[in-house]
């Protein structure tokens, strides 16, 4: 079993500004590429959705390393708690081609809050 990480100086962001991941791996064996996504998702009633907002390919790596990569966040949407449904923002580092994957979430909104709808109570990202 191999080892993902993602580090952040920050786990919130203003939309749009950019920012610098480190991605870290060891992996038993060498991957043919590693790769950055940027994704969102709803929790909560209803169906599920995953949308990658942005995909960055990291080629040339061996078996254990890291990379710092700028990343552009976007304008939206907002990360958001409501009642029936929460839209949730991460970084995600995939491994090719095991799909040996790692999540780190982090928040993007104004004021680089989460946004609170209907009596949702404040997450502890």
């Amino acid at each position: 079993m191999g080892q993902l990480h993602l580090e952040t100086l920050y786990d919130a962001f203003y939309p749009g500004t950019e920012t610098v991941v480190k991605a870290i791996w060891e992996l038993p064996k060498k991957p043919t590429s590693l790769e950055l996504r940027l994704v969102w998702s709803t929790a909560g009633k209803g169906d599920r959705d995953l949308v990658i907002a942005s995909a960055i390919q990291i080629a040339d790596v061996e078996e254990f390393g890291s990379r710092e990569i700028t990343v552009q966040l976007p304008k939206g949407p907002y990360s958001f708690s409501g009642t029936l449904i929460s839209v949730i923002w991460a970084f995600e580092l995939v491994a090719f081609p095991s799909n040996e994957s790692f999540r780190k979430e982090f928040v993007l909104g104004p004021n680089a809050q989460e946004v609170l709808v209907g009596g949702a109570v404040k997450s502890d990202l």
